[in-house]
């Protein structure tokens, strides 16, 4: 997975959103707004994978899904897939935000089963939303993307199948600030 490249590729996404809706990047609205889009993020990406859902009899998660309005890959999709790479552009997001892009080097991470990787992401979030320094931020960061990375691995997807589905996606995302999303 070439991190730098995704990291350019979000640092363009994020220009054209912030000029399109003359955003203050360095306003404390701004950085909330951002650690809560990755919670619903990753909650969206969870019920998608449907584990925790003991109380039904359908807890297949929803891999496939043939689409009429997403003609991608003859209207074939993966919502899983989809909703983890979103999370992705805002965990990439907050590389940006605190200047970790060019420092962020992805170590190994145990990874568990996937309701407790999603519970670690969870509380990676809750941490990196605390109020602390540069290094308390860096440290939770990288804590961030690599729980969320094994996240990945633990629902099952490859490095290759993640970055495709990121660079489909940030299309995706151009297209709607054309379209005035």
């Amino acid at each position: 997975m070439n991190l730098k490249a995704m990291f350019e590729t979000q640092r363009k996404l994020r220009k054209r959103i912030v000029e399109e809706h003359n955003l203050n990047v360095l306003s404390e609205e701004f950085n909330n707004n951002l650690i809560l889009a990755l919670y619903v993020e990753v909650g969206e990406c969870a019920n998608e994978w449907r584990g925790f859902k003991q109380w039904s009899k359908d807890k297949e998660p929803r891999t496939y899904h043939k689409s009429s309005k997403n003609p991608s890959r003859d209207g074939i999709r993966n919502p899983l897939l989809e909703e983890y790479v979103d999370g992705l552009h805002f965990v990439l997001e907050q590389g940006l935000q605190w200047c970790f892009d060019q420092t962020y080097k992805p170590s190994m991470v145990i990874v568990h089963d996937t309701g407790r990787m999603f519970r670690e992401v969870y509380k990676c979030i809750s941490d990196l939303a605390i109020p602390g320094g540069r290094n308390w931020k860096k440290f939770h960061y990288e804590d961030l993307f690599n729980n969320y990375l094994a996240l990945g691995k633990s629902l099952g997807f490859t490095w290759e199948q993640i970055e495709n589905a990121y660079y489909e996606k940030n299309k995706v995302n151009f297209q709607r600030q054309e379209d005035g999303y």
